[in-house]
């Protein structure tokens, strides 16, 4: 068996990352031999200034510690290796075993504790049980920051235009080559960029989104990069970056024609060598993460304006993908509105089960801007509105041109509430909106707040 070599591979682990520290060369070697057998990646520290340092140069799902480090308590260590990295969960492994110590390492921040010597399958069960528990962590983190649904019925289409570009999409689904979205506000991108994660080997790893014109260009950096604790005001703890969460996956990129400019170098840096620095600290990173962008805007003309840089719009197009909009697949807007009205009216607990006729031939003959997103919008604030069982032309809202009813006529012998009232209208105003600043001067309110009424909302 060849000697184990104390620095992580730089290669995909596709159940995980483990640190393990402990003074006893026989145990690391145990240690990383049992693990590296059951699949995961192995890195090992002797000491504190060790292990400190692997956690410079790497994300860690899981850290097996030990109490005792030669002169060192792991108890005090702890501490430490948590503030390096907050996310990573603790095993503590130690042959001094007692309630004491074991509620000590507890209260000190562990998520388990082994009595050594334990056996192969006692090791690979803390492994898994930690490792899902991360895995769950950071997938239910950006459940929240994501609409989610049903991936394959959002895709379902009777439209040959869009079944061409579904074929292409899973085609190139099984590579790691990067994609670009291409297509009008509202026709579904995210929808796509995420099928063509889960149709892709990568789907059992995170599926991490960057939506880039809801940041400033402050927080881009930070929040794809990760940042060193103290790094600006208001960074308290280190933050690994969405480029660190995807690892193993698909990173996509929204709206990716709202990059900041002077972040494109860094951006096309990370893509070609998927290499990076966190924002405060000097050490280079690898991500082994597949990219997917997507955009409402002519990348080519921003070229031509010099506001995108034309490298990286290459390194982007490796394949594109272009959403027809809505109106050019009519015949899908039926099946659509039924899947929505029936979502909506069981959220809302409302009586519509359908549409008048009056109602779906507005729906087939409507132009859609907002395409697909707006219909939805539409959809949602009927069956709000509606006290009957059919759906009408009333309720849809789209006679003005697609802009939603004065919220006065909205109320008026409905049963509904305020904040019922308050999402409706929120999302159709951003439906109908190129930005986010454009869609809060509208609602008269600043970005901020409406960054937090998305969050709230779940858009």
């Amino acid at each position: 068996m060849a000697t184990p070599n104390p620095e992580l591979p730089q290669q995909n682990a596709a159940k995980g990352k483990i640190l393990v520290v402990d003074d006893e060369s026989a145990i690391l070697r145990t240690f990383r031999y049992c693990l590296e057998d059951a699949g995961y990646l192995v890195a090992t520290a002797q000491n504190s200034q060790q292990a400190e340092a692997r956690l410079e140069q790497d994300v860690y799902d899981v850290c097996f510690l030990d109490l005792r480090l030669g002169e060192e308590n792991g108890i005090e260590v702890m501490p430490r290796l948590r503030s390096a990295a907050p996310w990573m969960r603790v095993v503590v492994a130690t042959a001094h075993s007692s309630i004491d110590s074991a509620v000590e390492a507890m209260r000190a921040g562990a998520h388990d504790y082994l009595v050594k010597p334990c056996t192969a399958e006692q090791l690979e069960l803390a492994a898994a049980k930690q490792t899902e528990a991360r895995r769950m962590e950071t997938r239910l983190a950006e459940l929240e920051r994501s609409v989610g649904g049903d991936v394959e019925a959002d895709l379902v289409s009777a439209s040959p235009a869009l079944m061409q570009v579904l074929e292409t999409a899973r085609q190139v689904a099984d590579t790691d080559a990067t994609v670009l979205i291409l297509g009008e506000t509202g026709t579904g991108k995210g929808v796509l960029a995420r099928a063509i994660h889960e149709w892709s080997p990568r789907r059992r790893a995170n599926f991490v989104t960057v939506s880039c014109p809801a940041l400033s260009p402050e927080l881009v950096e930070s929040e794809i990069f990760g940042h060193k604790k103290g790094a600006f005001t208001g960074a308290h703890e280190n933050s690994p970056g969405r480029a660190s969460h995807a690892e193993g996956g698909t990173l996509f990129l929204d709206e990716i024609g709202d990059f900041p400019s002077q972040l494109q170098p860094k951006l096309l840096r990370f893509i070609q060598d998927k290499e990076y620095e966190r924002v405060g600290d000097p050490s280079t990173r690898r991500a082994d993460v597949r990219i997917v962008a997507a955009t409402n805007r002519s990348l080519g003309e921003m070229v031509k304006q010099g506001t995108f840089r034309e490298d990286l719009l290459y390194r982007l197009n490796v394949i594109s993908l272009t959403l027809p909009p809505l109106r050019e697949r009519r015949d899908d807007i039926p099946r659509l509105a039924d899947r929505f009205l029936a979502k909506f009216v069981a959220s809302y607990r409302r009586p519509a089960r359908g549409f008048t006729d009056a109602a779906l031939n507005l729906l087939r003959t409507y132009a859609w801007p907002g395409n697909v997103r707006e219909l939805r919008n539409a959809i949602e604030r009927a069956a709000i509105i509606s006290t009957d069982d059919k759906v009408d032309v009333r309720h849809l809202a789209l006679e003005g041109g697609g802009k939603p009813e004065p919220s006065g006529s909205a109320r008026v012998g409905s049963q509904v509430s305020l904040a019922d009232l308050e999402r409706a209208h929120i999302e159709a105003v951003l439906s109908g909106t190129a930005t986010l600043e454009e869609a809060a001067s509208t609602l008269g309110i600043d970005v901020s707040t409406l960054y937090r009424k998305r969050k709230q909302f779940g858009f």
